[in-house]
């Protein structure tokens, strides 16, 4: 997700094309042309500027709404419903052929990964294996990082493995839970627990429990993406 404003000006995208499948967007107040995956103006006036990433998540409804009671939801452009993706789009695209094709790390052009760029360095996390494993320990180039699954084990969000305060770089653990406590009281404690200080943490990465109580973590931004469409925009990335 991307700021639509930049040094002031509130500029109106439309779709334009598709590079390497991949969206182009095209403003209408400079006829700049953005790549959808980079936030990057790749041809027209702005050429080589960048819009502001706006951090966001991709949850589940259930989830977002456990945490977020009074959010609103957008409702459908009545005009454009005809045009919406049908809901099975996804699966559809799954088996749809590709321009690109990197079959590197026995990975399929179509194979979902959690793409991270951060710290100078871009890695790639097979979205099913992050699932399967729900708590991952890597580092993004020389960081620490910890991946986590939601309590509605759909959701994935990605944090910086460093407490505030704390001397060693920490390990985290699922926490053992009893029973299966609804998301409304699953968001508010704890889904794992750290060595360091043997605090408790929810999946907004805040401690809800122990010596870093009230402290949170640092969110590192991911996208859910395709393997050939990350891999062709980051050339130089890992995979874990």
């Amino acid at each position: 997700m991307w700021r639509s404003e930049i040094d002031g000006l509130r500029l109106r995208f439309h779709l334009a094309g598709i590079n390497n499948q991949n969206f182009l967007m095209r403003d209408e107040e400079t006829g700049t042309y953005w790549q959808q995956i980079s936030g990057h103006a790749v041809a027209g006036p702005l050429a080589g500027r960048s819009l502001v990433l706006v951090p966001s998540d991709e949850l589940s409804f259930a989830l977002w709404k456990a945490e977020e009671p009074k959010g609103t939801v957008a409702n459908d452009v009545a005009a454009y419903v005809p045009q919406y993706a049908p809901k099975n789009w996804d699966v559809r695209m799954r088996k749809a052929p590709t321009v690109l094709s990197y079959r590197e790390h026995g990975m399929a052009p179509r194979d979902l990964v959690l793409g991270v760029s951060a710290f100078a360095s871009s890695r790639a996390f097979r979205y099913d294996s992050v699932l399967q494993e729900k708590l991952v320990m890597d580092h993004v180039g020389l960081e620490p990082v910890m991946i986590a699954v939601g309590p509605d084990e759909k959701s994935v969000r990605v944090f910086r493995r460093r407490i505030p305060g704390a001397e060693q770089i920490p390990q985290f653990y699922r926490a053992v839970r009893q029973g299966q406590p609804s998301l409304a009281a699953a968001v508010s404690t704890a889904l794992f627990m750290d060595d360091a200080t043997g605090s408790g943490w929810n999946f907004q990465g805040c401690a809800v429990s122990g010596r870093s109580q009230g402290i949170c973590l640092e969110r590192v931004e991911a996208i859910k993406d395709y393997w050939f469409d990350w891999r062709h925009y980051h050339p130089d990335t890992s995979v874990y």
